[in-house]
Order: structure tokens, then sequence, then C-alpha cells
């Protein structure tokens, strides 16, 4: 760390990967505009993710469950969830994804430009969500135009435009929620309708919890999925050996080369805590009630945890936190680990090349969204 740590930086307009490369090796901890404090190295973000007592997570002025919420009552919220996205619960459904992912290969023009993100990453996001939680399909044009305006709102850094994009969002989960309340047990036999029969403490959810974690589950998997996708196609356009090693591979070994990609390139920018009291940490003294960001896109490229960065799903894999670490990983973590092999998987086996465009070459995100805007490719 050097004698003149900067305060007050702006990421605005910038590639958050390139960013915060710059930055880590000399400053671990940085303020932001806005007055929050980053976490960028590897130990910091870890320590900061497992410290429940000193790092609460109850930030937001709306209703996150459940990782919003600390303690018990985050455990008791964590428990109803976690039984839809355990192992045995999202079994059934590969074959449903596998579907999507197919039908979705096949309509995919050969020997056109297309946008890894947006047609692809975004299409089988949208469809494979809809096709877990028993929503309509008549969403999808609603949800991809939602995702698209939802990017350029947290982009744009304009807290109007994200409120009101936001509460779009809330209304599209509302239009699935309502009906099956008021239908009770003529409701459709899908897993929105039993999370709405789900209880807490003996108490039916309300309506709010139930539309924060369906918001969760759809408004924020949708976009980190799409966005996922377009890092997977990217890396492996420029590493076309990768093909038929991928082809080749069990799942279990394609799934570690996806977490060493995602890692690598990690779309999952921050997360946000809030200290309870003073904190030492990275070498600064943070106060109590400061805000303070958890960057695992920064932490899970630090060289005093991975070297210079060489692709190694085996040796890399203990300490890779893509999907965060502590109470508050993410729980979604295996349903998305599957739903991005399978498309993954799905599209190799569908096409015999997938090139990048050199007139039109990949553009990236710029802060606060993480991966690539758009990715043109063409599929043969």
């Amino acid at each position: 760390m050097t004698d003149h740590m900067p305060d007050d930086l702006s990421a605005a307009g910038r590639d958050l990967r390139a960013y915060t490369d710059e930055l880590r090796p000399k400053h671990p901890v940085v303020r932001n505009t806005k007055g929050e404090w980053v976490l960028l190295r590897h130990a910091d973000v870890l320590a900061a993710a497992v410290d429940n007592e000193r790092f609460s997570s109850q930030v937001s002025r709306y209703l996150q469950v459940p990782n919003g919420l600390d303690g018990e009552e985050h455990t008791r919220y964590r428990k109803v969830i976690e039984q839809y996205l355990s192992r045995a619960a999202i079994e059934p459904f590969i074959p449903v994804f596998k579907r999507v992912a197919s039908q979705l290969a096949t309509e995919l023009p050969k020997g056109e430009v297309l946008d890894a993100v947006s047609d692809i990453g975004a299409v089988f996001a949208v469809r494979a969500q809809c096709a877990w939680l028993g929503w309509p399909a008549e969403l999808e044009p609603r949800l991809l135009a939602w995702m698209g305006e939802n990017h350029a709102a947290t982009r744009s850094g304009d807290h109007n435009w994200m409120a009101d994009v936001a509460e779009q969002f809330d209304e599209i989960i509302r239009s699935v929620v309502q009906p099956r309340r008021a239908a009770g047990d003529n409701a459709p036999d899908d897993l929105t309708t039993k999370l709405c029969r789900e209880t807490v403490d003996g108490h039916p959810l309300t309506e709010s919890e139930l539309v924060s974690i369906l918001r969760n589950w759809t408004g924020g998997d949708l976009g980190s999925i799409a966005l996922c996708v377009g890092v997977l196609i990217a890396h492996i356009a420029k590493h076309p050996e990768l093909v038929g090693q991928l082809c080749e591979a069990s799942d279990a070994e394609v799934e570690a080369v996806i977490n060493e990609i995602l890692r690598i390139d990690n779309p999952f920018v921050s997360n946000r805590r809030v200290t309870t009291c003073p904190v030492h940490i990275g070498g600064r003294d943070i106060p109590s009630g400061a805000k303070v960001k958890l960057n695992w896109t920064s932490a899970n490229r630090d060289e005093n945890v991975f070297g210079n960065n060489q692709f190694d799903p085996q040796a890399n894999a203990a300490a890779n936190i893509v999907y965060g670490a502590g109470k508050h990983v993410c729980p979604g973590r295996l349903l998305a680990t599957w739903e991005l092999r399978i498309a993954l998987q799905t599209l190799l086996a569908s096409v015999q090349t997938i090139e990048l465009v050199p007139e039109r070459p990949p553009e990236r995100e710029v802060a606060p969204v993480g991966g690539y805007h758009s990715v043109p490719v063409v599929l043969t």
C-alpha cells in the first residue's frame, strides 16, 4: 500500500475488470465518489464476506429476501428458499433446460452475425427461468425488453430511472403472483405456486416477501446468466482449442472450466455491506455505519492468490469466490452452474465453430456492470 491512498474515485464509464487490476496491487481498499469503501483483494473480500457480525447485509432501503437479512431472520428465510435450489429440487428440471437449450440452438442462424449476450444468453436465461418457475412463455418479449432497459439504467447511474425499472419488474412479478394467490387450490401446479404457499414461523409469505424472493431469482439471475454466457462464448471464441476438450469432458469438468472462465472475468461484480462497528481492514480504518463493497471481480483476479491469472480450473478452484462466500453465498449457484453448463454443451454440440467478428470486436460493459455489453460472433 502506498502512503497516498486514493479517495473519491469513480469507475463510471470504465471497464471494471481493467480498472481494479490497475488499482489492486497498490491499493487494497479505495473509496468511491459515493463514499463507499471498496475492498479489492481476495483476503479482505473473503474476510468481510464471512464476518456477519461486523459487516451487516442490511444495506438496502428495499426488502431483500434473504440476502439483505442478518442473523436468525436470514437463516429462517434462507431455509425456505434453499429447498427449491437443492440438487434434488433442480434435477427434475435438467431435461427442461436441455429442451430449452436445444430449441434455441436450432433457431440460431448459422453464418450470420449474432450477439452472444442478447441473442443467445438473454434468450436462454429468460426461457430457462420461465420454464423453471412456471411463468408463461408470453412474458418472454417483456422480460427481454426489461433486461435491456435494466442494464442501460444501471449503466447510467440515474437513480430515478433505476427505481422506475425496478418497479416495472416488480409489476411483472405481481402479474404472476396475484392470480395464483387468488386462485387458491385451482392455481397452476408449479414452483411459483408452491412458493406462494410457503410459510415462515407459521405465517404465509407476504406479497412483498414473495416479490423480493422472485425478484432475486429472476431480476438478478436473468441479467447475470446473459452476461455469463457472453463471457463464456467470448473466451471460447478466443481459445478454440477448448471446444474439443469441452465436448469430450464430463459434466463436472465442464463446470470446472466454466467456473474458471468466470473467475477470470466475473460479471457478478460486487455485493454491499455496512459496518456495525469500527473496522480495520486492508490497512484502512473504516468507521461504524460505513457502506462497504465486496468486489468479487477484483478479488477473483488477485495476483497474491492467482499469480499471473493463468487459466487453471483445478489449481484455482478452491479459492474461486465467483458465487460469494459465507452464510450469504449465492443460494442459486447450483442452478446457475447447471443452466450455464447445459447451455454451453448444447451450443457446442450444434456448431462446428464459434468465431469472433474481426471488424466488430467484443465490447466490454462499463461500471457498475461487468462482463461484455456485446459479443458479436458467427456460428458455423
